[in-house]
């Protein structure tokens, strides 16, 4: 039963207790201590030595009222070093040896009764206010080693505040500074000393306020535990600094007092990130020129010559029915050579479109969509629509470039892989932001971990997608699971 096994428990621990208690010297000088005290006290019965007798005659002791005082000692001393349960123990012991003598030896019954009552109650107080002291001095103990292990924590971390790589600083709830680290003032241009003497309005430009103030309401009502932000700082010599701020509340006795933040100088990447953003952006616009020029010169140039080669071709196969029956595998021949050319045709035709088809140009991003969900339909056999929500309109031509080959790409791999019945086109003009999603009833895949994991997983085409999203400032969002067919959705600033 439960019950029974917590009380052998509880009783084992009891045991465990007692013997440690009775293997320590301490208990068994204590047990002397009570001896030698209760020795003298009965003196009469034990028929000292008459010398003894008389040493406690000379001394004043006939009463007994010394011995009985003497037992404080080993009480007091146990509670001291057992505690209040040793106190107890040992004044009750005491009283055991003493009620004897005061009942059936002492010829004054009342004065024995009182005096041993007096000790009883007097050790057991002196016990508790020695117990008392000791855990008063083990606390101020635990108190000194709290407080060294405090101050060597706040030397630690002043040490790390001061030598820290990104600048920090902590201001108050009215935004007046009240401790920054060197990086601090290198960051901002000011001293330290001048530092402490500004208020985090001086430090930020007129749009960024804006932001800090956010960040400010969001910590103090919970909203966010930290948060991130970039802003821009203004320095001594008033230049302007792109930083990326990240803040959290300070509290003491379970209050804010303070907000800590930390500021990173991410100027010279976010040039360098631009950078490459405007190159990435000239070689994508260069490739699509590229691109254009390569299906004009398809359509204009070598679909124009095939289209003659195969009106040549016709007219030599209807002259060709005016030979005589001997060359009919000729006539045959030259049949299969016009049904080859077609073919040719009808494929540079398509890599024509496919390259830049005529109505992104023409007439914008949602009949091109419209043709392509055709195209896919017709040689795949995927049910493919196109649906729009909100209001209709035209983007920038790299927009909607953009947004067109992603969404040729994703079909692409519809029809390759899926083994999809359908498909859909998604267009949803929100705002600021132009969103596509292409989804398929598929058999689906593993989509991998985080994005950057595409190109090492051997998703080509799905790199690509990533890749000419980032170039507008976009995202590119997978989901799918293995027999619930596939989702990627492209949204970009648009």
């Amino acid at each position: 039963m439960p019950g029974f096994q917590s009380m052998d428990v509880i009783h084992q621990l009891s045991i465990n207790r007692l013997t440690k208690v009775i293997r320590k010297r301490t208990f068994w000088l204590i047990v002397a201590l009570l001896v030698l005290i209760t020795l003298p006290h009965y003196g009469e019965v034990l028929q000292h030595p008459a010398f003894l007798t008389q040493l406690a005659s000379s001394l004043g002791l006939t009463r007994h009222a010394f011995e009985r005082v003497l037992y404080l000692v080993p009480i007091v001393w146990a509670g001291y070093l057992f505690g209040l349960r040793g106190a107890i123990v040992t004044s009750l012991t005491a009283l055991a040896c003493m009620v004897p003598r005061a009942v059936l030896i002492s010829p004054s019954l009342l004065d024995a009764t009182l005096e041993t009552s007096a000790v009883f109650i007097s050790g057991n107080v002196l016990a508790i206010g020695f117990d008392a002291l000791r855990k008063e001095r083990g606390h101020r103990i635990q108190l000194g080693v709290t407080q060294q292990e405090l101050q060597a924590s706040e030397e630690r971390y002043r040490e790390l505040f001061e030598s820290a790589h990104d600048a920090i600083y902590l201001h108050d709830l009215e935004g007046n500074i009240i401790a920054a680290n060197r990086a601090c003032a290198r960051l901002t241009g000011y001293s330290l000393k001048e530092l402490y003497k500004l208020n985090t309005d001086d430090l930020l430009s007129k749009e960024s306020l804006d932001v800090a103030t956010s960040i400010k309401r969001l910590l103090l009502t919970g909203e966010a535990s930290g948060s991130i932000a970039e802003v821009k700082l203004n320095r001594k010599d008033g230049s302007e600094t792109l930083i990326q701020l990240s803040a959290s509340l300070v509290y003491t006795n379970g209050k804010p007092v303070a907000i800590q933040h930390m500021a990173r100088d991410i100027t010279e990447e976010r040039r360098l990130q631009d950078n490459l953003r405007v190159y990435l952006q000239k070689i994508t616009r260069a490739q699509e020129e590229e691109r254009k020029r390569i299906s004009r010169e398809l359509h204009d140039e070598t679909l124009q010559s095939l289209i003659i080669l195969s009106r040549q071709l016709d007219t030599f196969a209807s002259r060709s029915k005016e030979l005589s029956q001997g060359n009919s595998l000729c006539s045959l021949f030259f049949e299969e050579l016009r049904q080859h050319t077609t073919n040719i045709i009808d494929g540079v035709r398509r890599l024509s479109q496919d390259l830049r088809p005529a109505a992104l140009d023409r007439l914008g991003l949602l009949p091109a969509l419209e043709w392509l969900a055709s195209e896919v339909e017709e040689h795949t056999g995927t049910e493919t629509r196109v649906k729009v929500i909100g209001t209709k309109r035209r983007l920038a031509e790299e927009v909607e470039l953009v947004l067109f080959h992603i969404a040729q790409e994703a079909l692409r791999n519809v029809g390759r892989h899926a083994q999809a019945t359908q498909a859909e086109v998604l267009v949803e003009f929100n705002g600021r932001k132009t969103r596509v999603t292409v989804s398929d009833n598929g058999k689906g895949f593993i989509p991998p971990k985080t994005i950057g994991d595409l190109a090492r997983d051997g998703k080509l085409g799905l790199t690509g997608m990533l890749e000419r999203a980032q170039l507008l400032g976009g995202t590119l969002t997978i989901q799918s699971e293995p027999g619930k067919g596939s989702s990627i959705t492209v949204e970009i600033p648009a």
